[in-house]
């Protein structure tokens, strides 16, 4: 059987692709993120979200779909996301990596960001020691985002490919945050190297 005839049929039979389709989710990484939301709470009183690397748009729907279409929600992706039709939910498109998409995203605020979301991708070389470093990379722009926007006490969710860097990095967050849990959704691939930190900052900056 071709590969890519291959890779469809095990998509097909995927229960979280097919769920995502039937519930009208772009993607099944919305799954993630309501299993996070779900676990942790980090959208309790939140009213501002922001999202790096949101296309599709899965986790913009999540979270637009828990701050009950109040608020706002702001994704960024250096690829055109397709307009969504709730009401709550505006995108950028931007490279994160560039100084001028923070000031096109401070533009775009309200305030002080709730909740910080990463789901964050590199273009994959199929070299694991390239990807991880790459997406460890990006992972560490989006800290820049962090800094300039949560607010005392806020979440953030951060996507982490698995390698050699990942103990330092997250012995660093660790460092910086008052909560962090290292969390693998269910509706992870099971072959995934790919975890989520699920973490606080402290209510007053250290």
């Amino acid at each position: 059987m071709p590969i890519g005839r291959r890779w469809k049929d095990q998509r097909k039979r995927d229960p979280y692709y097919r769920m995502a389709k039937e519930q009208g989710y772009r993607s099944r990484a919305a799954f993630k993120l309501k299993e996070v939301a779900r676990m942790f709470g980090i959208f309790k009183d939140a009213s501002v979200v922001l999202d790096l690397g949101a296309a599709p748009g899965g986790w913009l729907q999540v979270a637009s779909q828990a701050l009950e279409g109040e608020g706002l929600v702001l994704g960024v992706d250096l690829i055109a996301i397709e307009p969504l039709v709730n009401k709550n939910v505006k995108t950028i498109l931007g490279d994160i990596t560039d100084n001028s998409t923070l000031g096109v995203v401070e533009h775009m605020l309200p305030g002080p960001v709730d909740v910080l979301l990463s789901d964050l991708s590199p273009q994959v070389a199929g070299i694991w020691d390239v990807d991880h470093f790459n997406q460890l990379e990006l992972t560490r722009h989006a800290l820049n985002y962090v800094d300039r926007f949560l607010k005392p006490g806020g979440w953030i969710v951060m996507k982490v490919f698995q390698g050699a860097e990942t103990d330092a990095f997250l012995a660093y967050l660790r460092s910086q945050l008052s909560y962090m849990k290292v969390f693998r959704p269910k509706a992870t691939r099971k072959k995934s190297a790919e975890i989520y930190i699920v973490g606080r900052l402290p209510r007053k900056r250290m």
